[in-house]
């Protein structure tokens, strides 16, 4: 990877809908050559894909909640079926294990503190090997899903 294909990462996260004729000419190439760049930048999985940024807000999905997870039990077996069991809710935007104490850190959406209370107890509450959830309420965001450094 050198400095023009950061240069094309870099435009492809400000406007993933720019035409391959408009990133050649911001970028600095004729069409061919930025072409293959592309396609080579996704066949190496440098770009995992395109879509749309929707604002959660506007869709109704106005709160926002980290939750900390301790685990009980960390087998390979409890820590497989905890971690699909946490792909498999569809508020729950970013799930990460993480080193030390607690063991994982979710970060939930919903539309307001009652439905989020609900998936606390019927969904977040039984999932395997818990041992403790911990949460805490987003007050703002200050830095918001902000491109990768080129």
């Amino acid at each position: 990877m050198d400095d023009l294909d950061r240069t094309i990462l870099a435009e492809l996260q400000e406007d993933g809908r720019l035409t391959v004729t408009e990133l050649a000419a911001r970028v600095g190439l004729s069409l061919s050559p930025c072409h293959r760049r592309l396609r080579e930048l996704e066949r190496s999985g440098a770009i995992r894909g395109y879509r749309a940024v929707v604002d959660a807000e506007v869709v109704g999905l106005k709160f926002e909640a980290l939750v900390f997870v301790t685990m009980r039990q960390e087998d390979r077996s409890t820590v497989s079926s905890f971690e699909e069991a946490v792909a498999g809710i569809p508020q729950v935007l970013q799930a990460q294990r993480l080193f030390g104490d607690p063991d994982y850190l979710l970060r939930i959406v919903s539309a307001d503190l009652p439905a989020f209370q609900r998936l606390y107890d019927e969904k977040l509450a039984t999932l395997p090997g818990v041992q403790r959830l911990s949460s805490t309420l987003v007050m703002k965001h200050v830095v918001y899903e902000r491109p990768l450094p080129a």
